[in-house]
């Protein structure tokens, strides 16, 4: 039985949100890829057990990656600081472009005893999110590092690349300004898309993550499509009976490395 949550009516992804600035995602572009979009449009339909991209969370210890998560996740901001043991995630289910797809966020710990740790879950990643505090140049240098370390169970030419500032709300306009143009350079470098956002307010957090949910959707269908031949996208997202009943609160899923 899939532990799946029903889907979310807030969670309905019919094109790339509209809200963010240049400076705000630095690759941007104005649609799907049409063959993923005449694919979706021809898709019937029904009960699917839908694909999952894994997408990994690195960065400092307390940049906020953990309220990060939560405010999408739970809608609220954790007020109550607990440092992430080893690995945690959060499964969040989206439908994209009437396709039901699953994005399953990995919150791995920052500190250094545990970075071992966290490092064995990397793999396989079709999304890297590295988080730095705009209000902390320290953490923002130390970013470098965590992609690196992140790439070595992953292959660069097929993950994409997140680089997000948090605690927006706790910088001033001066301090802002100049570490978010480190940020964008950085960016800019590593072509990775950079945003900047508050867990705290909520500010560009949700679009963020529909925008993450948006590309790596794009970017399996495209892949299974290069790799498989599969020309249609019922051949890619398998059409299967859950047995869930829609109308019952999901299932309670598994907490990792508590």
């Amino acid at each position: 039985t899939s532990m799946l949550p029903p889907a979310k009516n807030d969670r309905i992804i019919t094109q790339f949100p509209k809200c963010f600035s240049p400076s705000a995602a630095l690759q941007t572009k104005p649609g799907f890829h049409p063959q993923v979009k005449a694919l979706c449009k021809t898709h019937k339909s029904g009960t699917v057990n839908c694909n999952v991209a894994k997408v990994i969370v690195v960065g400092d210890v307390s940049v906020g990656k953990t309220c990060l998560i939560s405010r999408f996740c739970k809608g609220f901001f954790e007020k109550n600081y607990k440092a992430t043991i080893g690995v945690d995630f959060e499964m969040e289910r989206f439908e994209v472009l009437g396709v039901p797809f699953s994005v399953q966020l990995w919150d791995t710990a920052g500190q250094e005893r545990f970075k071992c740790i966290a490092s064995t879950y990397y793999r396989g990643a079709q999304a890297i999110i590295v988080v730095f505090d705009l209000s902390s140049v320290t953490s923002l240098a130390h970013a470098r590092q965590w992609l690196e370390d992140a790439m070595k169970e992953n292959d660069p030419s097929s993950v994409l690349l997140f680089l997000v500032g948090t605690k927006k709300d706790l910088s001033s306009p001066d301090q802002l300004y100049q570490t978010e143009q480190e940020a964008i350079r950085l960016s800019e470098e590593i072509k990775a898309e950079y945003w900047a956002v508050s867990a705290k307010s909520g500010d560009g957090v949700r679009d963020f993550f529909f925008r993450v949910a948006s590309l790596t959707f794009e970017a399996i269908v495209l892949s299974e499509l290069e790799t498989g031949g599969s020309k249609h996208v019922g051949d890619i997202v398998k059409l299967t009976d859950t047995g869930e009943d829609p109308d019952q609160p999901p299932k309670k899923k598994p907490n990792c490395c508590r």
